[in-house]
């Protein structure tokens, strides 16, 4: 058996494979003799059938199957023994049709295309200077973290006057163009915070209004878009057509939210029992904490900065008509060209990261090894833990959880990327220039939408 490389050019190429008789002949008799114990045919006991019918009813299918596991193994080798970079698996050539004979079977040459990888040259060195945006954590954000902590640990209690931010319970009935109710029209229970209304004049009105009273609004002006808007009424979002711009609000109830005392029982149920004594200290460790939590962010902008600048000067041309074909045939489902052709622009950004990325891997040897795994699985599990209060188990219980957690599919890559992420990360900060500048928490968060 011979394989042969024709080069088409930079990005694609032939290969040619010859199967002579020598290659297939044994195997090929062996499974006719199989078919011939077991085949049923009339007139012949079961193992007495000529080989000649043998051959005649099933010797093509079996010398196909043959031919074509010589093939598959030929071409996979062939490329491991080259060092061949290939994309995707090679495909039969267009055009081209098997030569050789099934009724009278010596020799058979195949032709299959394959997509070679293009040449990687990534532009990024110690010369290459990148901004690594850290959250300044002001007192502004301090004061906020402070006010949603007293928050979260306060009570709710009924009041009797609308004040400005509280929650309220209410009915909605749909109206006519006249304000009268609507027949047929919608009514429902739900909640306002007047915390978070963005329309000011919407939140003035309910100023001074006390339980049982009402009022006239527009749905729209006390809900955050479509979704929230239907929820609030009680439909599905597609059934919004039509629905009126008047609503009567009744208020059934009035809650104040009294936020948390900023005393020594927030601090222990917040730390654990006397790690923060006072308000100060209190504030110290907020401001630790937030800019702890930022550190993640601030890693995550960086590598996207450097990702971004990869992607858009990396020249990495593609061997396009041959992935395209490629889709089209290992796909499992029927695709159809034009569907190929509008996703195929996502597939082909997602395959360059991919390249450059395993460039980046294998000229670094950076590996993801299996002990690395597993410990980076016991962090993520120990932090789900604390998350809950829960303490975490012995090293060999927590050991053992991780193990599982890595036998299902979807989690172990979810796991290998975010590792993949952290190492990345890691090489990109060790290559490159870094360039520290602290900016506001509202910059930053416009930065990293971009």
């Amino acid at each position: 058996m011979n394989v042969s490389r024709i080069n088409i050019d930079d990005l694609n190429a032939v290969l040619k494979v010859e199967v002579v008789a020598a290659d297939y002949i044994n195997n090929w008799n062996a499974t006719i003799v199989k078919y011939r114990k077991t085949a049923k045919i009339p007139g012949f006991r079961p193992g007495h059938v000529p080989v000649g019918l043998i051959k005649k009813q099933y010797g093509k299918a079996a010398l196909a199957e043959e031919l074509n596991k010589l093939v598959n193994d030929a071409l996979f080798n062939h490329i491991k023994e080259n060092n061949i970079e290939v994309l995707g698996n090679p495909i039969p050539k267009e055009g081209s049709d098997v030569k050789g004979n099934f009724d009278s079977p010596e020799t058979f040459e195949f032709e299959y295309e394959i997509g070679l990888s293009p040449v990687i040259n990534l532009n990024l060195s110690s010369k290459s200077t990148f901004d690594y945006n850290l959250i300044d954590v002001d007192d502004k954000l301090i004061e906020k973290q402070v006010e949603d902590l007293r928050r979260r640990y306060g009570k709710l209690s009924n009041v009797e006057e609308v004040s400005g931010n509280e929650m309220l319970m209410v009915q909605l009935v749909e109206l006519t163009n006249e304000n009268e109710n609507k027949d047929g029209g919608l009514n429902n229970s739900s909640t306002i915070s007047l915390e978070f209304l963005e329309d000011d004049n919407t939140k003035s009105l309910f100023v001074g209004k006390k339980t049982g009273e009402s009022l006239i609004v527009n749905p729209a002006n006390i809900s955050k878009g479509a979704s929230d808007m239907a929820s609030m009424l009680g439909i599905r979002q597609e059934e919004l057509h039509g629905v009126s711009d008047s609503f009567r609000v009744t208020i059934n109830e009035i809650k104040r939210m009294e936020m948390a005392e900023l005393d020594q029982e927030l601090f222990d149920k917040l730390f654990g029992p006397e790690t923060v004594n006072s308000e100060e200290e209190l504030r110290d460790r907020v401001k630790k904490d937030l800019e702890n939590m930022f550190s993640n962010d601030s890693e995550r902008l960086f590598t996207k900065t450097v990702y971004n600048h990869l992607m858009e000067n990396t020249a990495l041309p593609l061997p396009d008509a041959f992935l395209k074909r490629w889709i089209a045939i290992s796909n499992e489902k029927k695709i159809s060209i034009e569907q190929i052709e509008a996703e195929y622009d996502a597939y082909s950004q997602s395959l360059k990261w991919q390249l450059i990325q395993g460039f980046i891997f294998k000229s670094n040897n950076i590996q993801l090894n299996n002990e690395e795994v597993i410990d980076f699985t016991k962090v993520l599990l120990v932090n789900n833990y604390a998350q809950y209060g829960i303490p975490a188990p012995e090293d060999k219980e927590l050991t053992e959880s991780a193990i599982r957690v890595l036998t299902n599919k979807e989690e172990a890559n979810r796991i290998y990327d975010m590792m993949a992420e952290q190492k990345l990360t890691q090489y990109f900060k060790e290559t490159v220039k870094i360039n520290e500048r602290k900016v506001s928490y509202d910059d930053f968060v416009s930065l990293a939408s971009k």
